[in-house]
């Protein structure tokens, strides 16, 4: 089968489920999502195994097996509802989508954004990360950085429903010249950190006790701009609401030393989040290689 039909075909399946759930209920929306999710629990191997390979790494000398793969299916279920949720509000008003959104800790921003320097927001794929930007941009403009999708079709979907956040889109191919404009121009430039990256474009940090592959972006450009960094996570509250959370800024000491500076840096933010993580595991995606790329020393170890 070719990729362009594949393609064809994947966005059909997002129309058909976008124009369904159209007609219903969001709280059934969101059921149905839920239940879809323990299906691919149960019949995609593939995902299971790795989210269960990425909660033995994470959780394995904490809990047994049985609590790990009870937390993994969990896992799967508020994946399954944060895609209802996305396929849902995307036929939405921006004004409808503020209305599902709590925010905390929007002093927080706006002393950051008080410097002049713009602000580098960091999250994580933690809850609904998506939905988050709404809150956002109410408080400033802002530019969120991400890796394009492989189907052209749905990452018109999705840039079109980033838009009606109020989100601007930096592709992460290419990003640094528009970044820095956007920071010059006192902006928000949110970055998810929490993926595996290339050992080429990766440090290496502590990560629930492993070493995992991180994209040193964020320390970099706070490095290079003095930037403000703000960490922000969104959780859901009840039913069908979502809370967005945003932590003080803060702007570690530096030593002038680049590469250690970066480094020391990511290790923070990494670990925060990793305690949120902790606190609530499954609102994670666990389902991603998040140890797939190795140290190269780990490979000349015999």
């Amino acid at each position: 089968m070719s990729s362009d039909l594949i393609e064809y075909i994947e966005h059909g399946v997002f129309k058909s489920f976008a124009l369904a759930f159209a007609c219903l209920p969001r709280p059934l929306c969101l059921s149905i999502g839920a239940g879809l999710g323990r299906i691919a629990f149960r019949l995609d191997k593939g995902h299971r195994a790795i989210a269960l390979s990425n909660l033995a790494v994470a959780f394995g000398k904490e809990l047994a097996e049985p609590e790990r793969e009870a937390l993994a299916r969990r896992a799967f279920e508020h994946f399954g509802r944060t895609i209802a949720d996305i396929l849902k509000i995307s036929g939405y008003s921006r004004g409808k989508i503020l209305g599902l959104i709590r925010t905390e800790g929007a002093e927080h921003l706006k002393k950051a954004l008080a410097k002049g320097k713009g602000v580098l927001l960091f999250t994580a794929h933690f809850g609904n990360w998506e939905i988050a930007a709404a809150a956002l941009a109410e408080i400033n403009p802002i530019q969120v950085i991400a890796r394009p999708l492989d189907n052209r079709f749905l990452e018109r979907e999705l840039a079109k429903l980033r838009t009606k956040f109020g989100a601007g889109i930096i592709s992460k191919f290419k990003a640094g010249k528009p970044i820095l404009q956007a920071l010059k121009n006192n902006e928000i430039v949110g970055i998810v950190i929490d993926q595996n990256v290339l050992r080429s474009q990766a440090v290496f940090v502590d990560f629930f006790g492993k070493q995992a592959a991180t994209t040193p972006a964020l320390a970099a450009f706070h490095v290079r701009t003095g930037a403000p960094l703000v960490p922000m996570f969104c959780y859901p509250v009840g039913i069908n609401r979502h809370l967005v959370k945003i932590f003080e800024p803060f702007e570690p000491a530096l030593s002038g030393r680049r590469e250690q500076d970066v480094l020391k840096i990511t290790q923070i933010c990494t670990k925060m989040i990793e305690r949120e993580i902790r606190q609530n595991p499954g609102l994670w995606l666990w389902v991603h290689r998040r140890w797939n790329t190795r140290p190269i020393e780990e490979e000349r170890t015999p």
